[in-house]
This record gives structure tokens, C-alpha cells and sequence, in this order.
């Protein structure tokens, strides 16, 4: 360069646009033609593809060239001329994907574990079964019960036969009172007869003319030692058809009457082959407490009673 136009000291004073203002025209300023429009510029336009890759670029003027970026060990710097895939080069990867197997173990493809899953269903629905059975179960142990009264006076529960084997139960054997019909307090027309046999009472001697509403036997028992549930049995015979009778526990009635059935499936009539007994599920208290069958309004009462006696525990049969 001239003393007299050294050109641009620094990139700032490079101004491509001089030859447009008169102090750049009076400066020789140029339109562009491959420069900057000054004289002695520096030309940084290159023809299309002149640029090589692989060759370090030309940093700007009054610019440091930035150094070739070198890449992860093994690899090809991306900027290279001579780049190739990695599946081009000697020992690179394959270009095909290895598939996957499709089942566990040996390579041989299976589906879903359906079995395990089967298995798993039988089981919950096995489970929900088994707890419904429970449940009903439960139900069924609860249906002789009476929640009347505040729940003191369980329902009425039948025997099925004279005959059945005792069930276990608490205090099955536990000897409590037992009385003849004969020395209750009879009331209503109840009295005392001996002419049908078969009677298990001190002499044959049972109750009969209970068959009229207000008929009644009542039991003042002694000797409960515990409050708690028992089970009152009594033998009776009827003519060969079923009868009903009202049971009262100190007091309160049960919602539930007595089931006098012809169990022994005596002929209609004959009170002889009739004798059977029965039971109900009651609750007591200790000491002292008051037990009347009576026949009242409703009741079918043609029946003659011979014994009563109680269990601890709600049983089925006393023996």
C-alpha cells in the first residue's frame, strides 16, 4: 500500500460501502467487482465450490483462524474430506440391525405367559367363591336368632328328628334343670292327663287341653349360672299334623313361634305314634328366670307336652 491510501487500519474501517460517499469516491473507491470497494481491499469472495474440506478455514480479517476441531478418539473429524460412514471402514459396524428374539430362552419365539395368567384367574375367582360360601355360611349360623327385645330372645330353631346325634357345642354336656310338664304352672285350660302312652314324665303323666288360646305351661327354672345362650328342649306328641305354640322369656315374647311339626310322621289323629320334640335357641340371665309356652292368637296348638329341659349353649340336639 501507498503512504497515501493504506487501506482500512482495522476491520471497523473497512467500509464496503465507500465508493458511495465522497470522501470514499476521493479515496478511489470502487463499486464491488470480487472486494470490498476499496483499493488494495482484501477479496473474501470465492467462487462456488473453491473451498475444500479437510483444509483449515481462513478466519476473517484481524481474526485469529480458529484450529481444526479434533473428534472423539477413533472417529473422523464430521469436517473431513475424506469422511466415510463407519460401516465403509475396515472391521465398522454392519449396516443390517441383528433382530431381537422374540420369546425367552433359546430363541425360539412364544407368546404371553397365558398359563401363568389362566392360573392367577382360577385362583381369584377360587378366592371369591370360598369367601361367599363363608359369608353364607355365617348367614345360616345367625338365622335362628331373634333381635327382638334388644336382641335377648334368639328365634325358635327346630331339631330335625327325636332320633338326631347331639352336635357340638359349648356346654352340650353341662347338666342344667330339667321338669315334667306336670309340675309346671299350668294356666288357661291347661291340665294333666295320662291316657296317651308313650309319655317320657314321672308316670306317663304329660299336659293336655293346651289346644285353646290361653292355654299355658310357665317355668320358673333356677340355677343359671351364667348369663348367657341356651338351648330349651321339649318333648311333646301330636295327632299326626303340625302345631305352633308361643315361646316368652321373662317377659318378652318371640317373634318367632314354636315349631310343634309331626316329625315322627304319626297318621293324622294318632297321638300316640306323635311324640317327637323340639327346641329353641334362647338366652338367659343368671339365677332365676321365667319360661312360658302358651297358645295364642294364631297358634295351631293341638299338641300334648311332656318335658322341658335346657343345654348351655345353642345346640342342636341334647342326646
Amino acid at each position: 500500500m501507498t503512504p497515501g491510501n493504506n487501506g482500512a487500519s482495522t476491520p471497523e474501517d473497512d467500509d464496503p460501502f465507500g465508493y458511495l460517499y465522497a470522501d470514499g469516491q476521493a479515496k478511489g473507491a470502487q463499486p464491488p467487482s470480487g472486494g470490498y470497494g476499496y483499493p488494495h481491499s482484501v477479496s473474501r469472495v470465492r467462487t462456488v465450490g473453491e473451498r475444500q474440506y479437510g483444509q483449515p478455514q481462513q478466519a476473517p480479517y484481524g481474526q485469529q483462524a480458529a484450529p481444526p476441531q479434533q473428534g472423539p478418539y477413533g472417529r473422523q473429524n464430521a469436517s473431513s474430506a475424506h469422511y466415510a460412514a463407519p460401516e465403509t471402514l475396515p472391521g465398522g459396524a454392519p449396516t443390517a440391525r441383528t433382530p431381537m428374539p422374540s420369546g425367552h430362552g433359546g430363541g425360539r419365539g412364544r407368546g404371553p405367559n397365558t398359563k401363568g395368567l389362566l392360573i392367577g384367574a382360577i385362583a381369584v375367582v377360587a378366592a371369591v367363591v370360598v369367601g361367599i360360601a363363608v359369608a353364607m355360611a355365617g348367614s345360616d349360623s345367625d338365622d335362628g336368632k331373634d333381635t327382638a327385645s334388644g336382641g335377648t330372645t334368639p328365634r325358635t330353631s327346630q331339631s330335625a328328628s327325636p332320633g338326631s346325634t347331639a352336635s357340638s357345642g359349648p356346654g352340650a354336656q353341662e347338666e342344667l334343670p330339667k321338669i315334667d310338664a306336670k309340675a309346671l304352672r299350668l294356666e288357661g285350660g291347661a291340665t294333666a292327663a295320662s291316657d296317651v302312652k308313650g309319655a317320657k314324665a314321672d308316670g306317663g303323666v304329660y299336659v293336655t287341653g293346651f289346644n285353646q288360646v290361653g292355654a299355658s305351661v310357665t317355668w320358673n327354672v333356677n340355677g343359671i349360672p351364667e348369663d348367657g345362650d341356651y338351648t330349651l328342649f321339649l318333648t311333646y306328641g301330636v295327632p299326626g299334623k303340625d302345631g305352633t305354640a308361643t315361646l316368652t322369656v321373662n317377659g318378652t315374647p318371640s317373634t318367632t313361634p314354636v315349631k310343634l311339626k309331626n316329625w315322627a310322621n304319626a297318621p293324622e289323629g294318632d297321638y300316640e305314634k306323635g311324640w317327637t320334640k323340639t327346641f329353641n335357641w334362647i338366652r338367659l340371665n343368671k339365677g332365676t328366670n321365667t319360661i312360658k309356652i302358651s297358645c295364642e292368637q294364631g297358634n295351631q296348638c293341638d299338641a300334648n307336652l311332656d318335658q322341658l329341659w335346657l343345654v348351655k349353649g345353642w345346640v342342636r340336639s341334647s342326646g
